[in-house]
């Protein structure tokens, strides 16, 4: 195991947790649709929770939560890069566009998330002692709520893009409806949008 390497990764994901929250912020105010807004919220709070459950780890592994690292000033970026863009969408003054451009910008944000968790998770199953223990816990609290998050929100930018083409779409997404929270409940619930429209 590679300490460096689990405290870089830690780092980067606090900051994405808390970054998370700006662009949740700015992603609602961005959302038109009353069910995503809704969901946005409901996300925020759950990553507000998220940034507890990692600073509880930074306590088991006595880090310092104030530290930047490159990493996590990179993620920093990404996460006020990810804001601006929004910002910019709205400012543009067609609103179906930027909750669209919310919707990404949330996925690009889930992406890294869900992969900072995903990597916690294999860190929990060899990490020993206490520190194994606070990631073993803070992993079964949220793991399966970042795949929420980014299943869902997936399936949103998807059928929102899709209605701003015109066609047919199924609002609330099938991720929504079928409670998706694995890539492949993913898979099937975007298989199943033609039998729901």
């Amino acid at each position: 195991m590679k300490d460096d390497k689990v405290k870089d990764l830690l780092y980067e994901a606090l900051q994405t947790e808390q970054g998370g929250q700006q662009v949740y912020q700015t992603a609602i105010s961005c959302a038109e649709n009353d069910d995503l807004k809704e969901e946005w919220q409901k996300y925020l709070k759950e990553t507000q929770e998220h940034e507890q459950h990692i600073l509880k780890v930074f306590e088991a592994f006595d880090l310092d939560p104030n530290t930047k690292t490159p990493g996590r000033e990179i993620v920093r970026h990404h996460g006020e890069s990810l804001v601006k863009a929004m910002e910019m969408a709205k400012k543009a003054g067609d609103k179906d566009a930027a909750q669209i451009v919310a919707a990404e910008c949330v996925v690009l944000a889930e992406t890294k998330d869900h992969q900072n968790w995903s990597l916690l998770s294999e860190l929990a199953d060899e990490i020993k002692g206490e520190k194994g223990k606070a990631l073993k816990e803070a992993v079964e609290e949220v793991e399966d709520q970042e795949d929420e998050h980014l299943y869902h929100t997936r399936g949103w930018a998807r059928e929102l893009w899709i209605k701003s083409l015109g066609m047919p779409a199924v609002l609330p997404p099938p991720e929504e409806e079928k409670k998706v929270k694995t890539m492949i409940g993913a898979a099937r619930a975007e298989k199943s949008r033609e039998e729901m429209l």
